[in-house]
């Protein structure tokens, strides 16, 4: 018998529970649409609400008339009561589990229902650190008035295993048929939505069941759209005398237009400053240009897709819309490959979006080189307006074409640089040509062309190499200071400086890289003779030790076999630089070039002209000569125009 503290202390607990529920009033179109703004609400899933009807909703006639659903919507207590338990238990928690821990876990859930004559289980384990479903509240649903008999091995067992997400007979209770509970459909006017009304079963009655729902749909028409996840949901937790949709018409997917997939950024803002390995930014390295090569694929066209068609409840088709192609208009210096869809650069250069044009322009053109625009590299010709400023670089695939002046900088092209002003190198910069240089004047500054350096007024102190000829033309014309080495001529008005203070080098006849390279190698085994000296040295006082005492210490004998084992290494290199050396030499007796320096003005006294390896020093003015090669002799002639004809200009410029 229940005491009457019993019954107080259950409603003290309830009222504690209650007073923990917050409720919404939410109005909507349908029921689903109101839960599921109130799941937003109180933040927890559809499935732990309950609600009440405050006023019922109608679609109305053709839309006319129509009225929202009204509903009351709160928590389940159940949900309550779990979750201030698990709240408890979170007590003793380590406090270290993370959130996706807490998302994996789950209690234990079942649900009896009764089919027919059979009561039936259904059971879902916990997952994680969910709790166990208690087999007395199992029992406490099972064991009723109308109760036959019941299996409660099974229920063990169902509890251990599950029951797979289907629902196993555990029973058979007394079945009164008039009790059971009632479906009625309803179908929207579209034929869009299909909903339930259940009424509730009595005592006795049995529950609805999946099939059952299934075959009422059916019954009224409806051959698309069922949703058996919705039924199914139904079932385990039903909403009685409210309509739940169960059946939704198959909606049409449109098909989506052709695009363009660009492999390259569209958007130039997003272009940003290279950055070092410390994460620090180099705002020399702006990264502003996307160099491309010919024949890189620089877009794909994704093709329009055709629509899917839909279905109502009934059957009906519905009409999907197919994607639209979008035309595709190409900028310069691009084309499509065979397929019809991929977008290829036709030269080397930049890729551009121009008016929606994809664009390779094989020209850069610039204002200037300095931290606005950083530093420059461009598969392509750059053309630059202004000056190229001290500390930035410039390299291109193509020519490179500068009005204004460059300081100490990097300037590298695989074709001609026409610089119009002067070169201000301050010993520190470099100038690399694919062919060749043109430029009104150059100080300090280490220069290697492929073929001709051309200047209309100086070289001052500069090092320069060039693998065709060296001409300085123009009013002053002037060679003063530094090294240069030329495989055919050198020409210039003036060389040298009138004080002497200033030594002049000038080398011709010879492949400057070869020559260079040589000089390199000659020093080198240079060094390794004097090495080899002293081992020799070294070991000969080792073994001379070694023949009086009869053996030596055992460091002076590790050292004495050290010695001998670098004296094989030397000697192997030596051979091998030896083999190289005359290969080189060779290289430059065979130049056909015979080399000429020609000087329209003064030789200034200082000056060292060598033609073929051979040294014609100048110690007093030499005025209008040209100084040659013939027979192992260094030769002077008249002055002779130079072979080089400078009045045609760079290639490709008039």
């Amino acid at each position: 018998m229940v005491s009457i503290e019993k019954i107080r202390e259950e409603m003290q607990k309830r009222l504690s529970i209650d007073s923990e529920l917050h409720h919404v009033e939410v109005n909507a179109s349908t029921i689903d649409e109101a839960l599921a703004d109130a799941s937003v609400q109180l933040d927890m899933k559809t499935s732990c609400l309950e609600y009440e009807v405050v006023e019922r909703g109608s679609n109305g006639f053709l839309g006319i008339g129509k009225k929202p659903w009204k509903l009351r919507i709160y928590q389940n207590p159940e949900s309550i009561m779990k979750a201030k338990a698990a709240s408890e238990d979170d007590l003793f928690a380590s406090g270290t589990s993370g959130e996706a821990d807490r998302d994996e876990s789950r209690d234990g859930l079942f649900y009896v229902r009764r089919f027919g004559t059979s009561i039936m289980l259904k059971v879902l384990l916990p997952v994680g650190k969910g709790r166990p479903i208690d087999e007395k509240d199992v029992l406490a649903l099972v064991q009723r008035a109308d109760t036959e008999f019941f299996d409660q091995k099974k229920i063990e067992k169902f509890l251990k295993k599950g029951t797979d997400e289907k629902y196993e007979e555990i029973g058979l209770y007394k079945h009164i048929s008039a009790s059971d509970a009632s479906i009625s459909v309803d179908i929207s006017k579209d034929e869009m939505h299909g909903t339930i009304v259940v009424d509730p079963p009595a005592m006795s009655g049995a529950d609805v069941s999946a099939e059952q729902i299934e075959a009422a749909l059916k019954a009224q028409g409806i051959v698309a759209g069922i949703n058996m996840d919705r039924i199914n949901e139904f079932v385990d937790n039903p909403i009685y005398s409210s309509p739940f949709e169960v059946a939704s018409a198959i909606l049409p997917e449109d098909g989506k237009d052709s695009y363009l997939s660009y492999n390259f950024e569209i958007d130039q803002s997003k272009l940003k400053a290279r950055e070092s390995a410390e994460g620090k930014v180099d705002f020399k390295e702006l990264n502003r240009i996307q160099n491309v090569v010919k024949g890189q694929v620089l877009a794909t066209k994704v093709l329009a897709t055709r629509g899917h068609g839909g279905k109502t409840l009934f059957g009906r088709y519905l009409e999907a819309k197919n994607g639209k192609d979008i035309p595709v208009q190409l900028g310069q210096n691009v084309d499509f490959e065979k397929d019809g869809v991929t977008i290829v650069a036709k030269e080397d250069g930049q890729v551009l979006l121009v008016n929606g044009k994809i664009t390779v322009e094989p020209i850069l053109n610039l204002d200037a080189v300095n931290i606005k625009s950083g530093n420059v590299n461009f598969l392509g010709t750059v053309i630059i307006r202004g000056n190229v400023e001290d500390g930035f670089s410039v390299k291109a695939s193509g020519d490179i074409d500068i009005g204004g002046t460059v300081g100490k900088s990097v300037i590298e092209a695989d074709g001609n640089i026409i610089i119009h002003q002067g070169v201000f190198g301050k010993n520190e910069g470099h100038i690399k040509c694919g062919k060749s240089l043109w430029v009104k004047f150059v100080q300090e500054m280490k220069i290697d062309v492929e073929e001709n350096l051309v200047a209309t007024d100086s070289l001052m102190n500069c090092d320069v190499s060039a693998m065709k000829n060296i001409v300085v033309y123009g009013k002053k014309a002037q060679i003063t200071g530094g090294n240069l080495f030329a495989t055919e001529e050198i020409c210039a008005r003036t060389v040298g400086s009138a004080g002497g203070g200033t030594t002049t080098t000038l080398t011709v006849g010879v492949d400057p890289r070869a020559k260079k390279k040589l000089d390199e190698l000659l020093e080198s085994q240079s060094v390794l003779v004097k090495e080899l000296e002293n081992l020799d040295l070294d070991i000969a006082t080792l073994e001379n030790q070694k023949k009086i005492r009869r053996s030596l210490p055992k460091d002076k004998e590790a050292n004495l076999q050290k010695l001998v084992t670098r004296k094989h290494e030397i000697i192997g290199e030596s051979k091998s630089m030896s083999k190289e050396i005359e290969s080189l030499q060779e290289h430059l007796r065979e130049l056909k070039a015979a080399g000429r320096v020609k000087v329209e003005g003064i030789t200034y006294p200082g000056t060292k002209i060598y033609v073929r390896d051979v040294l014609d020093e100048i110690h007093t003015e030499v005025k209008n000569c040209t100084f040659y090669y013939e027979a192992s002799f260094a030769k002077r002639a008249k002055y002779e125009p130079p072979v080089l004809d400078v009045s045609k200009g760079p290639e490709g410029y008039n």
